[in-house]
């Protein structure tokens, strides 16, 4: 899944690093259209890149959520935005099709407020076996813009309260596995439904604050490393890409606390916007952190064999943090994959700089230097059997 074009500025979405964007092609949203309500888009799942086409199917029931005390629903034409609670329902096509409708006698269903906001998002890990994501058949509890599960969150941001859709799921590109182990999941292309029973309200994004965005940083960072070690490659990728899509929306409210000066930023811990202010990062802690985004985005890009991707992420870490180890190792990995050797040297040699005696670099500027004496050593034979 993408983040939607609601929830970053448009100038700062231009200023992102483009990888996410170009590798999931932003079809979601604005994406494909034709006259039969058909929207497609691609999803990222643990193992690859999956194609969605949506269908919707017009409102099963008019569910909503109450948003008063008085228990008035909630307007009809409201969709969910960045920090909704989702209840939400996925059923393959065969089990959609037999299953009993859960909706009241007249088709409303009416679920109050209290009711539904005393509850939290339903913590599950993602399936390496499973496309879908979601525990199938039941509801679920999904806070929308935390990329749990990529396809359900793409078909929700565009649905109402009550809708229906079905989506058709089939694999592309060169992912690292495209077979789908799960019993439930075993034939592709998918065919599925997804239900949005009712949601709470979110928030656009000139809603956000700095702070929460910061917060929405924190997290998705947090996220990207916990998908990484359990060896969800893909997801790690996404979740550092919306980590730095936020975070490049807050260089313009770092830029002015900065400007301000230390003396003005603690006269506005008086103000209402003071306590914000304290909540967000300093410049420092900005940087280094949009470093280790890139950073971390690189070693995903090079798990994913996306060398040229991974370099121009390392480059960019090294730029902000020019004394992070992890970069400029990285970018002579990613310059070695591309057999750019004198750029791998350089980067090395950089990392013994900052770490003498590093067992990693100096195995590596052996491996540079065996390659290089390969590759003059064929050179040299294919010359004198020119000239022979």
């Amino acid at each position: 899944m993408i983040l939607s074009p609601g929830l970053i500025d448009q100038h700062s979405a231009q200023r992102m690093d483009g990888w996410m964007d170009q590798t999931l092609e932003a079809l979601h949203g604005n994406g494909d259209h034709d006259d039969n309500n058909v929207t497609s888009w691609v999803s990222v799942c643990p193992r690859g890149l999956w194609k969605v086409q949506q269908e919707r199917t017009g409102m099963e029931s008019q569910q909503t959520v109450s948003t008063s005390g008085d228990d008035a629903p909630c307007a009809s034409i409201s969709r969910p935005r960045m920090g909704s609670l989702c209840r939400v329902r996925v059923r393959l096509k065969a089990d959609g099709d037999v299953a009993e409708s859960l909706v009241s006698e007249n088709g409303i269903e009416k679920l109050s407020v209290t009711e539904f906001t005393d509850s939290v998002a339903q913590a599950f890990p993602r399936c390496q076996d499973s496309v879908l994501q979601v525990p199938l058949g039941d509801w679920t509890t999904l806070r929308l813009g935390e990329g749990q599960c990529d396809i359900t969150e793409a078909c929700v941001e565009g649905m109402r309260a009550g809708e229906k859709c079905e989506i058709l799921i089939s694999p592309i590109g060169n992912g690292p596995d495209v077979s789908v182990s799960n019993p439930t999941e075993e034939n592709l292309p998918l065919c599925a439904t997804v239900e949005l029973k009712a949601f709470t309200p979110g928030k656009e994004s000139w809603q956000v604050s700095p702070a929460e965005k910061w917060e929405w940083v924190k997290s998705h960072k947090e996220r990207g490393g916990v998908r990484f070690r359990s060896g969800d490659v893909w997801g790690a990728a996404d979740s550092y890409s919306r980590a730095l899509k936020l975070l490049i929306t807050l260089y313009g409210h770092i830029r002015e606390v900065k400007k301000q000066g230390q003396e003005q930023a603690d006269e506005q811990k008086d103000t209402n916007t003071g306590d914000e202010t304290q909540h967000l990062p300093s410049a420092n802690e900005f940087k280094t952190t949009k470093a280790e985004l890139h950073s971390n985005l690189s070693l995903c890009q090079l798990k994913l064999n996306q060398p040229e991707r991974a370099k121009a992420s390392a480059a960019k870490a090294t730029q902000l943090e020019p004394g992070g180890t992890k970069a400029w190792y990285r970018l002579g990995q990613a310059c070695q994959m591309v057999n750019e050797l004198q750029e791998a040297r350089q980067a090395f040699r950089k990392l013994l700089e900052i770490q003498p005696e590093s067992p990693a670099a100096l195995k590596a500027l052996k491996n540079i230097a065996s390659r290089e004496k390969e590759t003059n050593a064929q050179l040299g034979l294919r010359l004198s059997k020119m000239f022979s």
